[in-house]
């Protein structure tokens, strides 16, 4: 029994249209033309209607379509036809309609901005994109305005404006301050939907110099910055202070926070407003509040709910969110503010309305000469969207007549169609929020079935689940499908099988004897064709024996046993999960073939352990749950690196770019700053991971740019305070598709390693830069003074190609482009080398040296000619030496010096050159390959020059009266000596320097004699050489005369050189300290007569006494009248004792007067006769009456005298 293709008939349609719903379901199954077979042009891709495009590249809008034979493509622009032809910048990919306009080399992006078309046309028809609107990206700069700062109490509200530049798309908007971090927000601060900041109260804490406002343009990646906004929060203590600075002492001052009050809307304003928003979008409504204390909002809907999986509330409820919002959203929504103060609403009425969209969308339909079809256009918006149909691109309209096709509204019905009612139609339907414009062919075909399936099909299926067989056909007529089981063809009964519309067959409980081959039929008018498939039954996976619940204390050991059994023929895989994740990379968890063993239970192992037993086919799963008794204490927070992120995902796969998701591990109570991803190429460099880019810790996705022909896997590590987590797992690898270089290679030099030829090198691109498999070098060269045409050879992957047989050192222009399977890289720079060198031919002539002083020369020579150089000119290197001096006559080992030097130069200068000496040199030119031919020699003397200093200087056989010097001759002449000279003068004890002698002294003496100098005196001598150049360095000395030859040796000569002594100071003398002890005692024997004679003399007038006192003969010396005052003793070097002296203010002291005769009586008063007012004037009080008038109060003593000599 065969079975044939029929729909189910569905219980509320009549019996009357079941065959049309079955004929429109197998026209639909059979729309998929073979590429082979004649079509009408279908439009496969194009760019956006509404298509922002980044000014700084190339623009490119796509226009693809397939059909038979092969579509041409045309556009318009602004409604006009567009040719391309004439415009220099836009081309067509060949076999495709895709535009490309170059503005990176010149042109700008607003010239291209207009409405876009594109028509695909061949024989059957012609198919139109949509209108594409063009318009470059803006990114425009903050307007620039003087912000003052915003000074404003504690407990004001503020808002903080934004209005960012007018950019397309909008930009996105967000506060961060000058360090680039977002600023904070909270129910109190937050940001609006207009990007504006607002502040439902401010706090001192608010006060900060660097509130800014970020616009972030998507599209051409750039970021705009408005000027720094300064807020200044005056708290009260600090709006106290201000007060009390400015009244008086009387006056009553205080001040208090701004009040508390109930809510009120910063935004929107009034009771009430409207929204509108179209179908589909995401609905947004916002309600911001000020207040204090700060309020807290909540949302309604009047007359309704909100929509539960639709509505998210963002900014801290701030923001009511309705996502895929419908037209039944539309009513009126309230949002209620509220503190402890009070409470405010806004209601919000918001409409939905629609931009067209479909209710049923016109399908391709391929019909056969005769047959019947209808082609409907059915679309629904807010306003209702009105229908238009085109043919071929034209208004129907206007289009040539068909009488097999009848236009009803949203619907054309074709009867008895011909080949040449081939055509594509389009239908649009348009309201003023937007319009839909669907391509639709009728293909008029006569072709036999065929079955699209690849034959022989093994399935496998698991026992008691469907089985769905395939059968792809097509054919005009529709064939009709019949599906047969086994070779003789046995029934397939309808109750158990269900044919649907695209051909499969299913079985809705496939059984063991279900296994077996099946056999797809397709029949038309015009033949059949047929397929055959085949089916294998398994028996299913089970969990015979599952883990079970467990309680263990910790530090135990745990085990779940989890027997599997499957079909024979199937290899399962068992593994183990914890909590629906990997188990824990620990020791202590051991897996064997049917047991999971936990050992040392700790707290962290309880949870769910999950068995998974997988097929190819099927997978089964059980779980248990293992909870851990008698727990420790909460332990201490651990702060650590962030547990590595998990869970990567790779999603929006393009040649170029993918964008990568991940989910945070745990950040161990640091949180999370950033993400680090990386990228292994596993096709070139497996193993090796290379930075790829960083994300803030709060993004766990990112876009990244890809690079041709490699194999990425990504992973993704966490930082925080603490360091870097261990990176997650990889991410499933990605392989981008090939595509040519987009780079040549670098380092491109072309030099020779030998005369005839020329080694071009290059630095080779790396594999991750090939871009795709067979990467070559395409190597090019020519002379560059010639006129040959580029030689090239095409090289493997390598760095290197030798030119063999080239001219000795000839210009060559070079280039190196790289090339691989998919095509050329961009054109290369073209590099100058040159062939190989060799040495030079010719030595430079007329060398002529100018001696300059006795140590320097300068060289000229002529340059050689370029052509016999045969190189890169590296300079001219002089080769000089010295053949011997001209003073000593004596030679030595000859020591040849090198100086180079660079570019062309034909002179140089030779320092350091010895005085008074026979050189000679040559001169040689130099190139990359080495040195030419020497000069001829040429010789030249140095002039003398001055000598050095004498070797050395030694001054022997000091006497009273002279001092003998030796010496030895400079080391260095640098000539021939003249004489010598010889200076000294005498060192007092001062260190000072006396008269200086000059002597001169003839040049063949080694010794000298000085004669007739001071005894006991230093000398300082100055020694030098002199040649005819002039004087050389000196060489200095000192030595000392000796005292006498009794009493004083003369210093240690011994090592060859004077010995410093110190000056013999006169007072420590002993002829000096005899005649000091004579004058003492004569001077003593003076003192006693006096003082006898004065005794006898009986009385003293008081006036005798003090006119004895005024006379400046007796009066004691003063410190610095006698020329005895300098001589101190020798052993401690006191001060003189002072003499006795009467004060200015005729005033004596005792302790300014030690030479009271009281000091020389016989008892305290002093009494030397009868006479009782000369012992009153002269008695020995502790503290004496100042004396009146000029009188002096006290005779002169004799001992004064004395104390100025000691």
């Amino acid at each position: 029994m065969q079975l044939k293709i029929m729909m189910p008939k569905k219980k509320h349609l009549s019996a009357s249209r079941a065959p049309l719903i079955l004929f429109l379901c197998q026209m639909i199954s059979a729309l998929e033309v073979p590429l082979d077979l004649v079509q009408p042009p279908t439009i496969t891709q194009q760019s956006p209607k509404d298509y922002i495009i980044d000014p700084r590249e190339n623009i490119v809008i796509q226009c693809e379509a397939k059909g038979k034979p092969p579509p041409s493509f045309s556009w318009t622009r602004n409604g006009t036809h567009f040719d391309i032809d004439k415009d220099p910048l836009v081309t067509m990919k060949s076999g495709s309609g895709t535009l490309t306009v170059n503005i990176m080399s010149e042109g700008k992006a607003e010239t291209y901005e207009g409405v876009y078309q594109c028509t695909a046309r061949n024989e059957r028809g012609a198919a139109i994109s949509n209108n594409i609107v063009i318009r470059p990206s803006r990114s425009p700069l903050w307007t620039k305005e003087k912000l003052e700062r915003i000074t404003l109490r504690n407990g004001q509200s503020l808002v903080l404006p934004c209005r960012p530049p007018v950019g397309l798309p909008p930009p996105i908007i967000f506060w961060m301050d000058n360090s680039f971090q977002r600023l904070p927000q909270s129910e109190r601060v937050s940001q609006g939907l207009n990007g504006d900041l607002y502040f439902s109260n401010v706090l001192p804490e608010d006060t900060r110099e660097d509130y800014i406002c970020y616009a972030r343009f998507n599209h051409t990646q750039t970021i705009q910055q408005k000027q720094p906004i300064s807020v200044k929060v005056i708290s009260v203590d600090e709006l106290n202070d201000t007060i009390a600075a400015n009244l008086s002492d009387t006056e009553f001052y205080g001040a208090k926070s701004h009040r508390e009050r109930p809510p009120t809307f910063l935004t929107p304003e009034g009771n009430a407003s409207r929204k509108e928003e179209l179908r589909g979008n995401v609905l947004s409504l916002e309600c911001i509040a000020e207040g204090l204390p700060t309020p807290i909002i909540y949302w309604i809907k009047e007359d309704g709910t909100l929509p539960i999986n639709r509505t998210f509330y963002r900014n801290f409820k701030k923001t009511l969110q309705i996502v895929q919002v419908t037209e039944a959203d539309s009513g009126n929504y309230q949002c209620i503010a509220k503190n402890a103060l009070g409470a405010i609403h806004h209601v919000i009425s918001v409409t939905v309305k629609a931009a067209p969209y479909w209710i049923i969308a016109p399908q391709n339909l391929v019909l056969s000469p005769g047959e019947d079809g209808t082609l409907i256009c059915r679309a629904n918006g807010n306003p209702k969207p009105r229908i238009s149909w085109l043919l071929n691109g034209v208004p129907i309209e206007i289009a040539p007549d068909d009488p097999s096709r009848k236009i009803d509204g949203d619907t054309i019905i074709f009867s008895n169609v011909q080949e040449r009612s081939s055509a594509v139609y389009q239908c649009n339907a348009s309201n003023e929020y937007g319009y839909l414009l669907a391509n639709a062919f009728v293909n008029v075909l006569a072709e036999p079935p065929r079955i699209l399936t690849s034959a022989d099909t093994l399935y496998q299926v698991i026992a008691n689940r469907p089985a769905l067989l395939d059968c792809a056909f097509f054919g005009s007529p529709l064939p009709t499908i019949e599906w047969f089981k086994g070779a003789k063809g046995s029934a397939l009964r309808e109750d158990i099988y269900v044919l649907h519309e695209n051909g499969t067959l299913e079985i809705p409980v496939a059984q063991k004897d279900s296994t077996g081959t099946y056999t797809c039929v397709a029949r038309n008018k015009l033949g059949m064709a047929k397929n055959d498939i085949h089916l294998e039954i398994k028996d299913p996976t089970r969990i015979i024996k599952q883990p079970e619940y467990a309680v263990v204390q910790r530090g135990s050991t745990v085990s779940f046993e989890c027997i599997v059994k499957h079909d024979h023929t199937l290899i399962p895989t068992v593994m183990w999960l914890k909590d629906h994740r990997e188990l824990p990379s620990d020791g202590r968890f051991t897996v064997d073939k049917d047991h999971l063993v936990v050992a040392d239970v700790n707290d962290d192992d309880g949870g769910t352990y999950t068995c998974v037993a997988n097929t190819t086919l099927d997978n089964v799963s059980a779980s248990a749950v293992l909870r851990v008794v008698a727990p420790t204490p909460t332990p201490a927070p651990i702060y650590d690196v962030p547990n590595p992120p998990f869970d990567l995902e790779l999603t929006d796969q393009l040649d170029r770019s993918v964008q990568l998701s991940w989910t945070p591990g745990d950040d161990n109570n640091s949180p999370i700053s950033k993400f680090i991803i990386e990228y292994e190429d596993a096709m070139h460099e497996p193993g090796l991971w290379h930075h790829q880019t960083e994300v803030p810790g709060a993004q766990t996705t990112a876009q990244l740019k890809l690079s041709p022909y490699v194999n990425y896997s990504f992973r993704v590590m966490a930082v925080n305070s603490l360091g870097r987590s261990l990176p997650s797992e990889a991410s499933e690898q990605y392989l981008t598709k090939a595509a040519e270089p987009d780079k040549n290679p670098t380092a491109v030099e072309g030099l020779g390693s030998e005369p005839d030829n020329l080694v071009i090198t290059w630095k080779p691109l790396n594999g991750f830069e090939s871009n795709g498999p067979g990467l070559q070098y395409k190597v090019s060269w020519r002379q560059k003074d010639g006129d040959d045409e580029w030689t090239s050879m095409v090289v493997a992957d390598v760095s290197k190609y030798i030119v063999s047989g080239t001219p000795t050192f000839v210009p060559y222009l070079i280039k190196v482009q790289a090339l691989n399977d998919a095509g050329f890289a961009p054109e290369p720079a073209v590099v100058l080398g040159h062939s190989g060198e060799d040495l030079p031919m010719v030595a430079p002539g007329n060398v002529h040296v100018n001696v300059v002083n006795s140590t320097l020369a300068e060289v000229h020579w002529d340059p050689v000619p370029l052509k016999s150089i045969r190189g890169h000119l590296q300079g001219y290197r002089i080769y000089y030496w010295k053949a011997q001096s001209l003073s000593t006559r004596n030679r030595r080992h000859i020591e040849k010096k090198i100086l180079t030097f660079q570019g062309s130069k034909t002179h140089g200068m030779l320092p350091g050159l010895e005085p008074f000496s026979h050189y000679t040199l040559n001169v040689r030119v130099v190139n990359g390959k080495g040195e030419g031919p020497a000069s001829p020699d040429r010789v030249f003397n140095t002039p003398e020059g001055v000598p050095s200093a004498p070797s050395s200087l030694k001054i022997v056989n000091p006497t009273l009266d002279s001092l003998t010097l030796e010496w030895e001759p400079p080391s260095h002449p640098n000539g021939v000596l003249t004489e010598y000279t010889l200076k000294y003068q005498p060192i007092n004890s001062t260190h000072e320097l006396g008269p200086l002698v000059d002597l001169k002294i003839p040049a063949n003496k080694t010794r000298w004699t000085l004669k007739n100098l001071n005894f006991s005196t230093r000398y300082k001598f100055y020694f030098y050489a002199q040649t005819a150049a002039g004087s050389g360095n000196q060489i200095t000395e000192e030595a000392i005369t000796t005292v006498d030859e009794a009493g004083i040796l003369p210093p240690d000569v011994g090592a060859g050189k004077a010995m410093a002594s110190r000056q013999v100071d006169i007072a420590t003398q002993g002829w000096f300290i005899g005649l000091m002890c004579a004058v003492a005692l004569l001077i003593l024997i003076l003192l006693i007569v006096c003082f006898i004679r004065r005794n006898k003399g009986g009385k003293y007038p008081v006036k005798e006494k003090e006119d004895a006192h005024a006379d400046p003969e007796i009066q004691p010396m003063k410190e610095d009248d006698g020329t005895f005052g300098e001589y101190s003793d020798a052993e401690d070097h006191k001060p003189l004792k002072k003499g006795s002296r009467t004060p200015s203010d005729r005033t004596v002291k005792k302790e300014d007067s030690d030479d009271s005769l009281v000091d020389y009586g016989e008892g305290v008063n002093g009494q030397f006769n009868e006479d009782g007012s000369f012992i009153g004037q002269y008695s020995g009080k502790k503290e004496k009456e100042p004396a009146e008038g000029n009188e002096s109060s006290e005779a002169p003593s004799p001992v004064n005298a004395m104390n100025s000599f000691v």
